[in-house]
């Protein structure tokens, strides 16, 4: 049982992810891009139902900042509700442009669940009248695979090498450009 004073508990958590699916949707989705292993930073919120909806663009609004800092070209989805599974009651998805594929692809996937994942894990909150499911909230901050991909794709010069982008050059030594090997 949650007291009402806990929410919104919030938490961004990273992981190893596995998906046994590899190969199965094609050419389009060869290389780097549908990989069996992967790291992610996921953000998950429990809150009180009237607070979700809110949170939800909160939730969006973290991703977006990432994925500008990084200064990759992107669009956000609203998905419409027949392109989503039964979990969630809204979902937005940023889908980086790829050059080399010639279209946008999904890099974050943003769900607000509502109560339904917390009805079936019987996840409530303390109420005067009883008790009441909190809502649940995820989205993916960053998956590191697709991250690289589009990093890779649209910073590329035309010599080969690979412009870093400015968020990340602490983290790379100062680095401005990536050489090719052998060159």
């Amino acid at each position: 049982m949650i007291e009402p004073s806990e929410l919104p508990i919030k938490m961004v958590g990273v992981s190893q992810c596995f998906r046994r699916e590899v190969g199965a949707h094609g050419l389009s989705d060869r290389g780097i891009w549908r990989v069996h292993q992967f790291t992610k930073v996921e953000q998950i919120v429990i809150c009180h139902p009237d607070d979700s909806w809110s949170h939800h663009e909160e939730l969006l609004d973290n991703a977006v900042s990432l994925w500008d800092s990084l200064g990759l070209h992107y669009r956000v989805v609203n998905i419409c509700t027949g392109d989503m599974g039964t979990v969630a009651a809204k979902k937005y998805d940023l889908e980086a442009w790829l050059p080399g594929a010639d279209a946008y692809k999904e890099v974050v996937s943003c769900s607000n669940c509502t109560d339904y994942q917390a009805n079936r894990l019987r996840m409530r909150y303390r109420t005067k009248e009883g008790n009441e499911a909190v809502h649940t909230l995820n989205s993916t901050a960053i998956a590191t695979s697709r991250a690289l991909v589009a990093i890779l794709e649209q910073n590329q010069l035309e010599d080969g090498r690979v412009s870093v982008p400015d968020a990340l050059r602490p983290y790379m030594g100062g680095q401005k450009v990536l050489q090719p090997l052998g060159a």
